[in-house]
């Protein structure tokens, strides 16, 4: 029987809310990355198995994560369906093995990848300066993937639009940037933008799975994305819980008309029940 690919998904209709974990890092000593893994396996066997869209990151914040294909080959088996798996590749890699991996993600059943440029202040520099040329060289090499971008609805609108309006933009799909109800003005204002010039292309929102509103840890957030700390101390103060704020989110963000999301920062081993209970408490929300 055949499964649903993503790109299929985005365009069918049905909202899609996936999932983005982070693989275990590199440096992890070897009996705690294993432990790291096997949580990794469970939550992406789980998740695709119930239908989620599972995100791999690569080297996510500047940090050297362990190669997640090469994992995902060798340890999910061959009854865990490739067509909900969609690894990350950024540009922080050199250019033969970013080739050889977009050849070893067709070759292995994944139909797509996101292709993201990865951040510039942190860890490895770029092969490339912008991720639109390094899809180029992916599409030119390997054409049977297919490919996702990305958006930042915290920039100018106008300029992102333009970067997805581009011929060379060499996506069919994009994710965007952490977005949190809290700023719902300047999503509005990028699907405005992104409406008004008749962009087809889907685009999935990024919901971080807030747990807390230490301060510390949102300052360290902070220098990654944009963290609206002071609105999460206000809910997480009045008792809201992690799931509530991710669903406000989502709820939130979808009446704006968003469509579809991807969560960041789900706690590895729990995913799928954290998940589910996130989209229960969405349709919930009246």
């Amino acid at each position: 029987m055949s499964v649903e690919t993503l790109l299929s998904a985005l365009q069918s209709g049905p909202s899609v809310i996936a999932a983005e974990l982070r693989p275990p890092r590199a440096e992890l000593a070897a009996h705690e990355g294993m432990d790291a893994w096997i949580d990794t396996y469970h939550a992406v066997r789980r998740l695709s198995r119930q239908g989620t869209f599972v995100f791999l990151t690569d080297s996510a914040v500047g940090t050297q994560e362990e190669d997640n294909l090469r994992h995902l080959v060798t340890n999910l088996g061959r009854d865990v369906p490739r067509e909900r798996i969609v690894p990350f590749l950024t540009a922080k890699h050199p250019i033969e093995y970013c080739l050889s991996y977009a050849e070893r993600a067709h070759q292995h059943g994944f139909p797509a990848l996101v292709v993201l440029g990865g951040d510039k202040a942190v860890g490895t520099p770029r092969s490339v300066e912008h991720a639109w040329q390094l899809r180029q060289m992916l599409r030119e090499h390997e054409r049977g993937l297919t490919l996702g971008g990305w958006a930042n609805p915290h920039a100018d609108a106008e300029r992102q639009v333009d970067y997805l309006a581009a011929a060379e933009f060499n996506a069919e799909f994009y994710l965007t940037q952490i977005v949190s109800h809290h700023h719902v003005r300047q999503v509005s204002r990028f699907l405005a933008a992104a409406n008004r010039r008749r962009i087809p292309l889907p685009g999935i929102f990024g919901v971080f799975f807030y747990r807390s509103a230490n301060p510390r840890t949102l300052n360290v957030l902070g220098s990654f994305l944009p963290v609206p700390a002071e609105g999460l101390a206000r809910e997480f103060a009045a008792g809201d819980s992690p799931v509530d704020v991710c669903a406000r989110t989502i709820r939130t963000l979808a009446d704006a008309g968003a469509q579809h999301f991807y969560i960041s920062n789900l706690p590895g081993g729990r995913a799928p029940a954290v998940l589910a209970s996130v989209i229960e408490r969405v349709s919930a929300i009246v």
